[in-house]
């Protein structure tokens, strides 16, 4: 089994679930309050981990309440936590989600984040792992690290781009798995063509996600595919982007064609909003199958 290291933010996330946003000022009953573990590389390593593939997270955490239940909430769910770091007199990254049931959307208010730093330890982790999957947060230390190796001896990364990552648009071609949104994607090249957007990009694969669209990728030969979203009734959207990244990180790394990959990550990431929070309705390797085989064009 390949060896899969995912960099980057780990959260203490508190969702609340209201009829709409509240306007200023007003005061709104929730309909349901959840607090659970968050972020974008350790929700993704959440997810590796319960579709069967050995994740480890570097990441770090403040040395209070909240680090040391995110800590736990790792363990929990098999991932390795012995690199991440938890930094003392700091905090851990609290975030507030308020979903609202009217229009499907979100907000989100976060304190900033404890800085990732890579000891020996954590960097002997990376330069020996198979594959690397970093997000915004995980992107410089990363970057920093591997700019001194030869390229032939880096491991294969992967980069969620959901949100902006600094300083990534002048070595695409040094990512093996790009993962933006399709909106990201359009800004990043200036065009309002996905299409022409997804061709100029230099990553040696590139898949935009769409929302409940789905996604649209271009392999290493240059092929566009396009898989639509699986059809669901969400209860939250929220943490289903970085269940697509572990879920597309899992199809890859067991080397199933990209369409298929695509297909793989999107049912996760749709299972996924079945519950509040964005781990709790993850669904295993076993529910995913059973829906992809019901897709005739995955058959």
């Amino acid at each position: 089994m390949e060896t899969v290291v995912f960099v980057g933010a780990a959260t203490e996330d508190a969702i609340a679930v209201t009829a709409h946003h509240p306007s200023p000022d007003e005061r709104v009953v929730v309909d349901d309050l959840v607090r659970s573990g968050g972020g974008p590389a350790a929700t993704a390593a959440v997810t590796a981990a319960r579709l069967g593939v050995p994740a480890q997270v570097i990441a770090a955490v403040g040395d209070d309440r909240p680090g040391h239940d995110v800590i736990d909430g790792l363990d929990a769910a098999g991932v390795d936590t012995r690199h991440v770091r938890v930094t003392p007199h700091a905090g851990t990254q609290s975030v507030v989600v308020i979903c609202s049931r009217s229009d499907a959307t979100r907000a989100i208010c976060t304190t900033a984040a404890p800085p990732v730093e890579l000891d020996e330890a954590a960097a002997e982790a990376v330069r020996s792992a198979d594959w690397v999957h970093v997000d915004h947060h995980g992107w410089p230390p990363v970057a920093r690290l591997l700019a001194d190796i030869p390229p032939s001896d880096r491991p294969r990364l992967s980069v969620d781009a959901g949100y902006a990552v600094d300083d990534l648009r002048c070595r695409p071609d040094e990512v093996t798995l790009y993962v933006p949104t399709a909106d990201r994607l359009r800004a990043e090249y200036g065009s309002t063509d996905l299409d022409a957007a997804l061709a100029a990009c230099t990553a040696h694969t590139v898949v935009a996600t769409d929302g409940a669209n789905g996604s649209i990728g271009r392999d290493h030969r240059g092929r566009l595919r396009r898989v639509p979203g699986l059809p669901i009734e969400p209860v939250s959207t929220l943490g289903a982007g970085d269940v697509f990244h572990g879920a597309l990180l899992t199809a890859v790394v067991r080397e199933r064609p990209l369409h298929e990959a695509m297909a793989y990550a999107g049912i996760a990431a749709a299972l996924s909003c079945r519950a509040v929070d964005g781990r709790s309705a993850i669904p295993t390797d076993h529910e995913i199958e059973t829906h992809l085989s019901e897709l005739k064009e995955y058959a």
